[in-house]
């Protein structure tokens, strides 16, 4: 279902939307059970090597590689889609409900870029649980860095690709695996900003608190099944998981087809063409491979060279 009138008009405005079930379990259930079936076999392999103590095989979803992290945080470490790579992830780049979305902002050629991760939030008080310390290399020390990396801070996604892609419109597609609000971690953003045109640079990553433009900050609790369509002008962060589960999550870019991505050094692929459907790609091995080789080349990526602080024009299809 593409976005009514109001939800296209709403993002011209806001500089957001958030499409409200817009999927199904249909949907995104077969994604939890690929992660699912990647956490059990990495998790057994670990095991048979020594190097956790437990399986934790009764536990749910959002729990059980928390459990394990508390151990050893090798498979959260690999768990994003470029290192991890299942099948049932590739799968859902494609899914048509989302691109039905997707079409109302960026068109009927479509691009997936690969600017596209997998987000497992670790509770804020897991670092504290450890039954044994962890036998990884750093122990709490190295699950504590992990907690906090996971609390993003505010940044617009402007500012993660190169300036190849300054100028494209590039849409960023956030959809929760499970329910999130507040408790575990839900986005918060700055609506609006993106009429100014401007990039928000700091010295490092994100944007400082001092240099965040301003506006009202929204919290945006959402449902499974929800999605969050948003310019990558933006700023928007998350915050602490309080809970004691995982907050799963989603987070890709979309664009024409034809356009820099930023990132050329990894690999884009066209998820759907109104002109030439032929070319959309559907071999998962293609794909893998693709992820294979790229990261063999640029393991990486590479910093900007600029920070261009004029407003840059970005326009949206149609």
């Amino acid at each position: 279902m593409s976005l009514t009138r109001d939800q296209f008009q709403h993002f011209v405005d806001e500089g957001y939307v958030i499409a409200e079930g817009a999927l199904t379990n249909d949907d995104l259930d077969p994604v939890i059970e690929g992660i699912e079936t990647y956490v059990d076999d990495r998790a057994r392999g670990l095991y048979a090597e020594g190097l956790i103590t437990e399986l934790h095989e009764g536990e749910p979803f959002e729990r059980r590689l928390a459990r394990i992290t508390r151990e050893n945080t090798a498979i959260y470490d690999e768990i994003d889609i470029m290192h991890m790579r299942a099948e049932a992830l590739f799968r859902f780049l494609g899914n048509n409900r989302m691109l039905d979305l997707v079409e109302s902002l960026v068109g009927p050629e479509i691009t997936c870029s690969p600017i596209q991760h997998l987000r497992a939030k670790l509770p804020e008080g897991l670092a504290g649980l450890s039954e044994h310390g962890g036998n990884d290399e750093g122990g709490e020390e190295a699950l504590a860095a992990r907690i906090r990396e996971n609390v993003a801070p505010w940044h617009q996604d402007a500012q993660v690709h190169l300036e190849d892609a300054d100028p494209v419109f590039i849409l960023t597609v956030w959809l929760p695996l499970c329910d999130t609000d507040e408790g575990n971690g839900c986005l918060q953003i700055i609506p609006r900003v993106h009429h100014h045109r401007t990039v928000y640079w700091s010295e490092g990553f994100g944007i400082e608190d001092g240099g965040l433009p301003e506006g009202e900050v929204l919290s945006l609790p959402m449902k499974k099944g929800d999605v969050l369509l948003m310019h990558k002008l933006i700023p928007h962060r998350s915050i602490p998981n309080r809970s004691g589960t995982i907050r799963w999550s989603l987070d890709l870019r979309y664009q024409q087809t034809g356009l820099p991505t930023g990132r050329s050094f990894y690999p884009n692929f066209i998820v759907r063409s109104r002109r030439h459907p032929e070319f959309v790609l559907s071999d998962y091995a293609t794909w893998n491979r693709g992820w294979e080789e790229a990261l063999k080349v640029t393991a990486q990526r590479p910093p900007r060279k600029n920070k261009p602080t004029e407003p840059t024009p970005i326009r949206m299809y149609g």
